[in-house]
């Protein structure tokens, strides 16, 4: 360790003694070696990554070269090839730094790139959202498309992560499309494919999958190489399952006996347990199911052992085979344990971003404290504006909210309009000015909790069962946990509406069954606007009704489920909104505007349309190249 940190100080001694970019090739020489470590890692790549950090952190901004932006991408990689994603989040954050000072579109594309990729594994979708779209409108400028391949699968991993499948095939295609027919990107190539064939299982659409499964399946080579084997096993187990969906066996068979095979061949756990899963369900397909779901019990086991990363899919293949085996009382036990594994996994990232995102605020306010003797950091903090203060701190918050609801509103604006429209409703009722502006944030983040629900529920196409829709009502407790642990005394009114908005006014609703005035106000209030919002706008189950309609429903459902002097306004509030504000959707969703992750999936929807000026057709034939 010495060794290595004896000439990284002198290195960084002599970058911060230059005055300009003297300190080039020393900066460059240091991301030379970091890249040959990648490439060839030595038992003392962790000390060296480590200090390389140190030193390129301390070089002054004015020595602005690319290689300091590559080094730190090198840096981040690293740690996220050995799994330390938390550890790699650091400097590719550094990386997009020093990449605005260059002020080169390919460059800060490139560190945009690998931060998409680091916030969508820590689970900070948003902030992803926010990298691609920057990444985006930065290669827009360049021809790049080794590049441009590389965004926009990290967009649809995005896309996919939110359950936005049709958005994320698009962005999958759009890569295919930029990575063309070039040797090089033939891994982009590789990756496109299996993610659409991903997303294709989960919205139903098994043709285009296993287009795409086995597009990808017959442009690979044989190669010893285990990361290519890993792929490959997770190939074979997308046409596996694909091909169980058409009811296929004996194909389904063939591709999970040969997952098996290729999973010997990389010498990897998870690719064991990748194949076991595509195995396991072939046979609980094909009528063997003690035989099956033994199997599926034995990888479910591993996982919890060792596997932690790949619990949920086996999970969720548990659950499959129960409910395919017609055992639903056992896939419920193990639907459970996936509600509880995921609220506690999105918890934890929800409040560890929220309080780094706090944090920065903090610190931001800090150092401008420190500009001046005669500004102290309470007459600074003073100064600052309460409310815009507040709304800084909630933003992260808002935006998983908003993530949360993509699902049934693909624009991201029904948490604003539900905001917006609950505070207004309060102010008639005669709430104070401080009071409504609390629920206005508040309101927005009513649904959160929803996080915790698992997709299979989320997105079910049919009717739920009874014990789905009892973990679908958990998404109320889960919400009001979350809040509650985000350490911002004035969203207290928040955990009160996370937690009763679904509570009715005759006592008939859930979680406590509370009933008139027992629900808090701030949670009958927003009750409304919610009901009223969902009602006037389609969804992947419904209809949007008009504005008249949804009235007369809600109308009808005073003092059984809404509180009827509330309703009573709130029928004279909407007409009245309606009339002086034409647009109501508009004005209720005002600021919306202002949400950098809707203003970034807006930008990417308009890349997607053709708009960067190549006018590309997305609709790939995925056999056209072979």
């Amino acid at each position: 360790m010495d060794i290595i940190a004896s000439p990284l100080k002198q290195l960084l001694a002599r970058l911060e003694a230059a005055a300009d970019i003297t300190g080039a090739p020393d900066i460059e020489a240091l991301d030379r070696l970091l890249r040959c470590e990648i490439d060839t890692p030595s038992s003392e790549a962790p000390g060296l990554f480590s200090c390389a950090f140190d030193v390129l952190r301390a070089i002054p901004d004015a020595v602005a070269v690319p290689a300091r932006v590559t080094a730190l991408v090198s840096i981040s990689f690293h740690y996220f090839s050995a799994a330390k994603t938390d550890a790699s989040l650091a400097p590719a954050r550094e990386a997009v730094r020093a990449a605005r000072l260059l002020g080169d579109p390919e460059v800060l594309g490139r560190a945009l790139k690998v931060l998409a990729l680091v916030y969508t594994e820590v689970g900070n979708l948003p902030s992803a959202m926010e990298a691609c779209g920057e990444a985006l409108d930065q290669i827009s400028r360049i021809d790049a498309p080794a590049l441009e391949s590389g965004v926009w699968i990290n967009t649809g991993n995005v896309y996919l992560q939110t359950c936005q499948y049709a958005d994320a095939i698009a962005c999958y295609e759009r890569a295919l499309q930029r990575a063309g027919d070039a040797p090089q990107l033939r891994g982009d190539r590789s990756i496109a494919l299996g993610n659409i064939a991903v997303a294709s299982l989960y919205c139903g659409d098994v043709a285009k999958g296993l287009r795409a499964a086995r597009t990808a399946l017959a442009e690979r080579h044989a190669e010893d190489d285990a990361m290519c084997n890993l792929a490959r096993v997770d190939l074979e187990t997308h046409a596996t399952r694909l091909l169980l969906e058409t009811g296929d066996i004996p194909s389904a068979q063939s591709h999970a006996s040969e997952a098996v095979r290729i999973a010997r061949l990389a010498k990897s756990e998870r690719a064991e347990l990748v194949a076991e899963l595509a195995l396991g369900l072939t046979e609980v397909h094909a009528g063997t199911h003690d035989l099956g779901l033994t199997r599926l019990k034995r990888m479910l086991a591993r996982s919890r052992d060792g596997q932690s990363a790949f619990l949920p899919d086996a999970l969720g293949a548990a659950i499959k085979g129960y409910e395919v085996a017609g055992q639903p009382d056992v896939a419920l036990v193990y639907l459970r344990e996936l509600l509880r594994l995921r609220a506690d996994a999105r918890q934890a990232q929800i409040l560890m971003h929220h309080a780094q995102h706090v944090a920065s605020i903090d610190h931001a306010i800090d150092e401008a404290a420190t500009l001046s003797i005669e500004r102290h950091q309470h007459e600074l903090r003073e100064r600052l504006s309460d409310r815009e203060l507040l709304r800084a701190r909630v933003a992260m918050l808002e935006q998983n909210a908003v993530a949360g609801e993509l699902h049934d509103d693909t624009t991201g604006e029904h948490c604003y309009r539900v905001g917006r429209l609950a505070s207004l409703l309060a102010r008639e009722y005669g709430v104070d000015d401080d009071t409504c502006f609390l629920i206005d944030l508040a309101a927005r983040l009513h649904d959160i909790g929803k996080l915790a629900i698992p997709d299979a529920i989320l997105l079910k196409p049919g009717k739920l069962t009874p014990e789905e829709f009892a973990i679908i009502q958990t998404h109320t407790t889960h919400g009001a946990e979350l809040l509650a642990k985000s350490r911002i005394p004035q969203m207290h009114v928040a955990e009160e509406i996370a937690r009763g908005h679904h509570e009715r006014w005759d006592g008939n609703g859930y979680p406590n069954r509370l009933r008139g005035a027992a629900v808090p106000l701030a949670a009958r209030i927003t009750a409304l606007a919610d009901v009223f919002d969902a009602l006037t706008h389609a969804r992947p189950y419904k209809k949007a009704w008009s504005i008249e309609e949804s009235l007369r429903e809600i109308g009808s459902l005073a003092g059984k489920h809404f509180d009827p002097q509330l309703t009573a306004i709130f029928l004279e509030l909407v007409p009245r909104l309606q009339r002086e504000h034409g647009d109501l959707d508009a004005y209720l969703a005002v600021e919306a505007q202002n949400s950098p992750f809707i203003k970034a999936r807006r930008e990417i929807a308009a890349a997607l349309k053709g708009q960067d000026g190549r006018g590309i057709d997305v609709n790939v034939d995925f056999n056209a190249r072979r």
